[in-house]
């Protein structure tokens, strides 16, 4: 039995274990101990608070195994990426320069530091132990998150934003960076990338290069870097364009790795969640049914679960009572089930940014 809850003080071991092993290591989920047992504490104040819109939250969660008693996974939400600090990027532009005295029209692509994303809610800080990668339990994982954003709309933005960790050659270093940042602060990628995830991001924002940056001075392998995800992380990206998730012009400002960006409400996720009242069957007499993600209403005591999504003739929804026990729920309760299958992947440009 897998379930996603928020985090809490116990899970401290389990995400230093998931932070030392992501792959490759995250800025948002640093190695740290003391960072980590500072997420939590911020993720439960979160929790509790009274919140009308958006703000500097954090929603840190795990992915527990339940028969193992193990926790293998965490996953996080930024209500807005830059309450605190501006959350940079760098947008991909495009210049033209011409000279009707040459006859000469070029359009030259830029990249240009933005912050634009600062307002946007940002999932994030996603680890999850090798065992589970290519099951269900790594889809449960990445969106959970937006079963709990469609039950508490008011906490998040409209627009949600991920991150995705950028192109590393085989020694592990970025060649965005080697081209771009290393020239500016004369530290190697992964040194930067430890700097950036135990303090801010915005120290890189008061150093690196106001103006735009033209590709074409950059080399090659940096050109080649920008907006292209980690191979680690190549079914992650199609599963949330899959969501409905759309690319952007944004990249992360270390590696260049893409950020893509959705609005909420035409999300499959959203679009296809349903209530349904709870009825509670034995196992052994559900019928067979698509899975679903299920989840209960509770803040603080957040649970979403896998579950078949087995609807009797009246609407409810038939759980099996271990699954009941997990979700903290009782027959006639109301819970939030969406199908975890998702369309095909339409791999697109945001129609706003073209």
């Amino acid at each position: 039995m897998l379930v996603v809850r928020p985090a809490r003080s116990a899970d401290l071991p389990a995400l230093e274990r998931l932070a030392g092993t992501a792959t490759p290591r995250l800025t948002n989920l640093p190695a740290h101990r003391d960072r980590l047992e500072e997420r939590i504490t911020r993720s439960q104040r979160s929790f509790s608070r009274a919140v009308d819109f958006p703000g500097d939250e954090h929603y840190t969660f795990v992915l527990e195994d339940r028969e193992r008693g193990e926790v293998v996974g965490t996953a996080t939400i930024r209500a807005q990426a830059g309450a605190v600090d501006a959350y940079y990027t760098y947008r991909q532009e495009t210049l033209i320069h011409a000279s009707q005295q040459l006859n000469v029209r070029r359009e030259v692509q830029t990249l240009s530091l933005s912050h634009e994303v600062s307002e946007a809610s940002l999932l994030c800080a996603l680890s999850l132990d090798p065992r589970y990668k290519g099951t269900s339990a790594e889809s449960l994982l990445r969106r959970a998150r937006l079963m709990f954003i469609a039950q508490y709309p008011e906490r998040f933005a409209d627009l949600l934003a991920v991150a995705f960790p950028g192109f590393l050659d085989e020694a592990g270093e970025s060649p965005f960076w080697a081209s771009v940042g290393e020239h500016f602060f004369q530290r190697g990628y992964q040194e930067i990338n430890h700097i950036a995830g135990v303090r801010s991001k915005s120290f890189i924002a008061e150093v690196m290069p106001q103006f735009p940056l033209y590709l074409p001075l950059l080399t090659p392998p940096a050109r080649a870097a920008i907006g292209r995800e980690h191979p680690d992380h190549e079914s992650a990206l199609e599963e949330m364009l899959a969501e409905g998730f759309v690319r952007s012009r944004h990249v992360d400002i270390f590696d260049a790795g893409p950020v893509i960006k959705g609005e909420r409400e035409r999300l499959e996720t959203f679009r296809r969640a349903s209530w349904h009242p709870v009825r509670i069957r034995p196992a052994a007499s559900l019928p067979d049914a698509e899975p679903a993600m299920i989840a209960n209403q509770k803040l603080g005591e957040f649970r979403c679960v896998v579950a078949r999504y087995a609807l009797s003739p009246t609407g409810q929804l038939m759980l099996s009572p271990e699954h009941a026990e997990i979700l903290g729920v009782e027959e006639g309760r109301a819970v939030l089930a969406a199908p975890l299958a998702l369309p095909d992947a339409i791999d697109a440009l945001d129609e706003g940014e073209l």
